[in-house]
C-alpha cells in the first residue's frame, strides 16, 4: 500500500515538474497579487490588516493551486488508476501532493509579504508554524472539494461553492491563532486549544476523504 502511495505521489511530482508553466503561473499570481497590495497599501500597514490580507491571499492561492489536482486527470487516466490502485491509496497520494505544494506556496507568500509589506510579526517562528498549519488545512479541504468537482463534469466553480462554507471556520480560527504572533495576549492554554481544534478539523477532513472518495471512485 505504501509503495503504491509513494509511486502515485512521485507521478504527480514528475507531472508538475514537466508542466512547469502551471507552477510558474501560480508563482506569478502570488507575486503579482502581493505586489499590487504593496502599491496600494501604506508603508507600515496595521498588524490586523496585514494578517487578514495574508490569509485571504492564502485562500485564493490554495484555490488556484489545488483546483487542478483532480480536474487535470482525464477519464482514461482515471480508468488506468482504477486498475492499479485502490481509492484510498489514490486520495492519500493526492492529499500528500497538494499538501506539499501548498506548503511551498505558503512559504513563498510569506517571504513576499515580509519583503514587500514589511514585517509586523513579533514572533516569526510561531507565525511560520501557524502558516504551515494553515497551508495543510487549506490544501486538505480544497483537495476534497476538487475531487467532488471533478466528478461533476469537471465544474471548477463547484470548488469555490462547496469549499468556502467549509473552510470559513478554519480560516477564522487561523486568523485568530496567528494574532498570537503579533503581541496579542492570550489566556494560558488558549493557543494550544486553537491549534488542537484546527488539527482535529484537519483529521476530520482526512477521515471524510478516505470514507467518501471510494463512492466517487466508483462513478
Amino acid at each position: 500500500m505504501y509503495q503504491r502511495i509513494i509511486a502515485l505521489l512521485k507521478k504527480d511530482i514528475l507531472l508538475e515538474l514537466r508542466q512547469q508553466h502551471t507552477f510558474y503561473g501560480i508563482l506569478l499570481y502570488i507575486a503579482s497579487t502581493v505586489y499590487v497590495l504593496h502599491l496600494s497599501m501604506p508603508d507600515n500597514p496595521d498588524a490586523d490588516v496585514w494578517n487578514s490580507l495574508f490569509w485571504v491571499i492564502q485562500l485564493f492561492v490554495c484555490v488556484n493551486t489545488v483546483a487542478k489536482s483532480f480536474l487535470q486527470e482525464s477519464r482514461g487516466r482515471m480508468l488506468y488508476f482504477y486498475t492499479i490502485a485502490s481509492p484510498v491509496e489514490f486520495i492519500i497520494a493526492k492529499l500528500l501532493f497538494n499538501l506539499l505544494l501548498m506548503l511551498l506556496m505558503s512559504i513563498v507568500s510569506l517571504v513576499l509579504f515580509y519583503i514587500l509589506l514589511n514585517n509586523p510579526v513579533n514572533d516569526g517562528f510561531k507565525f511560520i508554524g501557524i502558516v504551515l498549519l494553515g497551508g495543510i488545512s487549506l490544501s486538505l479541504v480544497f483537495s476534497v472539494m476538487s475531487a467532488i468537482a471533478a466528478k461533476a463534469q469537471h465544474n471548477a466553480a463547484l470548488i469555490a461553492i462547496l469549499g468556502f462554507p467549509v473552510i470559513l471556520p478554519q480560516l477564522l480560527l487561523l486568523m485568530r491563532l496567528s494574532k498570537s504572533a503579533f503581541q496579542e495576549v492570550f489566556r494560558e492554554g488558549a493557543i494550544l486549544q486553537l491549534a488542537g481544534l484546527i488539527g482535529l478539523l484537519d483529521l476530520l477532513v482526512i477521515v471524510m476523504a478516505v470514507i467518501l472518495f471510494p463512492y466517487l471512485w466508483k462513478e
